[in-house]
């Protein structure tokens, strides 16, 4: 059974930072792409960062570029999104997925899901 177990979240004023974990079970781990995707109030969830199954490659949305890195240990079965220079527009509950493909830049390819994490950033 594939368990995907995100932790970190919080509260965190404009500018500050948090980091992400998210650890996996019952799979492969280092097969699988992982990403991150977050659902803010009233708006449909949205792709924020995925890393392919090595971690040589790494892709990330527009909005959090240059602020946010995603990065996977796969000995330790777990993957980080560190955040830093948090904006109020990040608030949302973050979810981490894995995707089978190993390549991790196709959204649809996700096939496991966390149960999410919240964010808050205040102003």
């Amino acid at each position: 059974q594939v368990q995907l177990v995100e932790s970190g979240g919080g509260l965190v004023q404009a500018g500050g930072s948090l980091r992400l974990s998210c650890a996996a079970s019952g799979l492969t781990f280092s097969s699988y792409a992982m990403g991150w995707f977050r659902q803010a109030p009233r708006k449909e969830r949205e792709f924020v960062a995925a890393s392919s199954w090595s971690g040589c490659s790494t892709y990330y949305a527009d909005s959090v570029k240059g602020r946010f890195t995603i990065s996977r240990d796969n000995a330790k079965n777990t993957v980080y999104l560190q955040m830093n220079s948090l904006k109020p527009e990040d608030t949302a509950v973050y979810y981490c997925a894995a995707d089978p493909s190993g390549l991790g830049y196709s959204p649809p390819s996700y096939d496991y899901w966390g149960q999410g994490t919240q964010v808050t950033v205040s102003s």
